[in-house]
């Protein structure tokens, strides 16, 4: 099965992301793009290695050059499109998904994902398959070796942060970069701001030696290493390197929640301006309580990214992110990016001498639940129908799936972009509350399949 969204494409390698889909893939996207350079990259899988080789030989078949920045997380891809006149770019990716799959992510000449009409546009010339004849000139390919190189260096001298006040904390930092894209950016990175570094999961081998999403269950051995090792916190990505979760010094994970909560709160310490965040419908209410105790304020828009990113553009916006360890910085590219993530969250650090969990425990507190259930028994309309009948009298919003408003609780559900699945969030100021709602939607769901 390939799975279509506006996250590009994922499959399974050896079943449906075959190397006659990759090419035509590639030729689509020629299509869809102005003349000019193509900037590649991929995450560890071993699978991206063939996918990606065949990709540029289409390109190249096409005229097009191609500057190959190799295994470096999607960030450094996005950052090296915006920097230079590139036209596009892609990344070969299958982001959190287990090792058997992979992906292409599609990106535009401003460093954006496509939008949902350009997706179309893309699948609708995949489908219709037109052969296209190879170019007078052939295209050709070079490697670019210092792409995460010229990343780092661009998060280190950010408006928005204080670099030598980071560099003076010395900041002991443990990193599980679960062996993918970011296993040689992250350290980078961390030993730029002038951390003391130990390295976990730092070879990008494509062996994913824990669960793919830097969620707190897959996250063990970096609890255990940052106490061990006495460290100021520990970091994790997914194999993409998009996404950053954090790992205070007692051992205990924040939840990727809090990430960009506390990348927001260095900001506005450090920019003393009335700003407007974006995120999505699915992130918790911290950031709007944070935003509010600031003068600031936040609007929301449909989960994917690329929505928080169109947001971003339409309102003007310098910072927005997700509840799921992204953070989107203008200031380096309008993408999510962990590299980005770090430097903030450690600028945020380096504000007062307080320990990681004290200024957590400083922010305003929720606890949000995340469940799925299977959409292959079950209709999701009636679903919809059910549970909005089942909570009367609750403020409902439709712009993406559906998601039950109260004061200081809410419920999402929304279809999957990239599985058949139902996404259920709920969020409460204590855990039990948001379980209870939880607990609740399951209970409707199983007097439907009664």
């Amino acid at each position: 099965m390939l799975i279509r969204s506006i996250s590009g494409v994922r499959g399974i390698v050896k079943t449906s992301l075959t190397a006659e889909v990759v090419i035509r893939y590639a030729r689509a996207f020629h299509l869809s793009l102005n003349k000019g350079a193509i900037i590649v990259g991929r995450d560890s899988r071993q699978s991206g290695e063939i996918i990606i080789r065949n990709m540029i030989d289409e390109l190249i078949r096409l005229g097009r050059d191609i500057i190959d920045c190799g295994i470096v997380p999607t960030p450094t891809v996005q950052f090296m499109v915006n920097k230079t006149e590139a036209v596009g770019g892609l990344i070969i990716t299958a982001s959190h998904n287990p090792i058997e799959w992979n992906g292409i992510k599609f990106l535009k000449g401003d460093s954006t994902f496509l939008n949902a009409k350009e997706c179309e546009t893309l699948f609708k010339k995949f489908d219709e398959n037109n052969n296209i004849r190879s170019a007078k000139e052939l295209g050709m390919a070079w490697t670019e070796k210092n792409a995460v190189q010229k990343h780092v260096i661009s998060c280190a001298s950010l408006k928005c942060i204080d670099l030598n006040r980071i560099q003076k904390r010395q900041f002991k930092i443990v990193v599980d970069a679960v062996n993918g894209g970011g296993a040689i950016a992250l350290p980078m990175i961390l030993n730029s701001l002038g951390c003391d570094v130990i390295e976990l999961n730092c070879e990008p081998t494509g062996y994913f030696s824990r669960g793919t999403e830097p969620l707190p269950e897959n996250l063990h051995d970096l609890k255990t290493a940052v106490l061990d090792h006495e460290a100021d916190a520990g970091f994790a990505v997914d194999p993409d390197a998009d996404r950053l979760a954090i790992i205070n010094e007692k051992g205990e994970a924040l939840g990727e929640e809090y990430t960009i909560v506390l990348a927001a709160e260095g900001y506005i310490k450090e920019t003393n301006c009335i700003e407007t965040f974006a995120t999505n419908l699915s992130t918790s209410y911290a950031l709007d309580k944070l935003a509010e105790k600031h003068d600031c304020s936040v609007i929301r828009s449909a989960v994917g990214e690329i929505n928080v990113v169109n947001k971003m553009k339409e309102f003007n916006l310098n910072l927005g992110g997700e509840g799921n360890g992204g953070v989107i910085l203008k200031d380096s590219h309008l993408g999510r990016d962990s590299l980005v993530a770090v430097t903030m969250v450690l600028n945020r650090m380096s504000q007062d001498n307080d320990a990681i969990s004290k200024i957590h425990n400083g922010l305003p507190q929720f606890k949000i639940v995340k469940d799925k259930v299977s959409l292959k028994k079950m209709d999701y309309d009636q679903i919809v129908n059910k549970l909005k009948n089942f909570f009367k009298n609750v403020t409902f919003n439709q712009e993406d799936g559906l998601k039950f408003l109260w004061e200081d609780q809410w419920l999402h559900l929304r279809k999957s972009n990239t599985e058949p699945i139902i996404r259920i969030y709920a969020e409460a100021p204590k855990q039990k509350q948001a379980q209870k709602i939880i607990s609740q939607v399951h209970s409707v769901i199983e007097k439907y399949n009664d």
